[in-house]
């Protein structure tokens, strides 16, 4: 007890050298402050669960002054932005299975004659496969339009509503496609963030200095494994997601196999650009922790992407985790084709490119 209380000077002389270190490293310093910020700011603002502008189509086959100002009322609501007006209700289906719309309200050419009748004026049809964005639509279901309607002030049940894709909305429907998303995110850009570190640690950089590789041949030679383990995990996520959570593969496996492969590739070059960047593995460590959180937070996997401010949807569409998401609950769950989703699929193939190329020159860099 004495002889603690003796190197009460020595402890004080070590925290002013932990102190000092610690200002010294930058990075380390950088991320102590930054990783609490970007966790209050996500947590406090930009996540949001009350949705509001979800992107939906109309189809007025009633082409009549009503039928405008019911779609007017459910626009002031402000739980639905119209982006798209279709001539059929097919057009419209067309355009939930591309992910171009998540619903479309449907509106009959007899619309006048179910207003006199007080029968259900039209349909909803809804994307299923997001739980949230489901619900908000379905509270749409009654909505009385007093103003526009007063006869029918009292009426119940506006609309139908059909379900797409996940009729009995489960939500391991919805999470077991985006958790895959998730997990690779994870590993990959971890696997890989300490991969060059690792090597300058374990004094291993200066004995590939002297061979003739290239820089771009070891960039490629730390992310091939990693292709396979990310294969890997990927198959086994889906497989049981399908046999013990009966969640449905709707699209072609090739389809699921390339969007799958384009994003661990985008994942691998950027630990492969962090690994550049860091000086220890305690860095990179933390700056995976720092581009991981807004990765999941952001891409619509726990919070629907629609109920975000603005300039966390702009972050959020720089992050491949967010197209990864898209592309895949598109494939798996509507059976969509990467094609229609060529938004999303040429992010990751430039995300890859540019990120490997940034990968590439740091690395040289390092080297001189």
């Amino acid at each position: 007890m004495n002889q603690a209380t003796l190197s009460l000077l020595r402890i004080k002389a070590l925290i002013i050298k932990e102190l000092r270190q610690l200002s010294r490293d930058r990075i380390t310093f950088a991320m102590i402050v930054m990783i609490p910020l970007v966790q209050l700011l996500l947590f406090g603002y930009a996540i949001n669960t009350d949705v509001r502008n979800i992107p939906v189509a109309v189809v007025d086959q009633s082409h009549s002054t009503t039928g405008r100002m019911m779609v007017e009322a459910i626009k002031a609501t402000q739980a639905v932005d119209v982006i798209h007006r279709y001539a059929t209700p097919q057009q419209g289906e067309k355009a939930i299975v591309d992910g171009k719309v998540k619903a479309v309200l449907v509106l009959p050419d007899d619309l006048e004659r179910r207003i006199i009748q007080h029968q259900v004026l039209g349909q909803w049809l809804v994307d299923g496969s997001d739980t949230v964005i489901s619900s908000t639509i379905m509270q749409l279901k009654n909505m009385p339009f007093k103003d526009v309607l007063p006869q029918r002030a009292i009426a119940t049940n506006s609309f139908e509503i059909a379900l797409f894709f996940n009729p009995e909305r489960k939500s391991a429907i919805n999470i077991i496609p985006g958790l895959l998303g998730v997990i690779l995110t994870m590993t990959m850009v971890l696997f890989t963030s300490v991969a060059i570190v690792r090597e300058r640690e374990q004094g291993n950089l200066e004995l590939l200095i002297t061979t003739p590789m290239y820089p771009s041949e070891l960039m490629f030679a730390k992310i091939i494994p990693y292709i396979f383990i990310g294969l890997i995990q990927s198959f086994i996520i889906l497989s049981l997601g399908n046999l013990v959570f009966d969640v449905p593969i709707n699209g072609a496996i090739t389809q699921i196999f390339l969007a799958t492969l384009l994003f661990i590739l985008a994942s691998l070059t950027l630990g492969l650009v962090i690994s550049t960047k860091a000086k220890t593995q305690l860095q990179s460590m933390q700056m995976t922790i720092f581009i991981i959180l807004p990765s999941i937070l952001l891409s619509g996997f726990m919070f629907p992407y629609e109920g975000m401010p603005l300039f966390a949807q702009w972050l959020a569409e720089i992050l491949p985790t967010t197209h990864f998401i898209r592309i895949i609950r598109g494939i798996v769950l509507r059976g969509a084709d990467m094609m229609e989703l060529w938004r999303d699929t040429l992010w990751l193939v430039g995300f890859t490119i540019i990120g490997m190329l940034i990968a590439i020159m740091r690395f040289k860099k390092n080297l001189d």
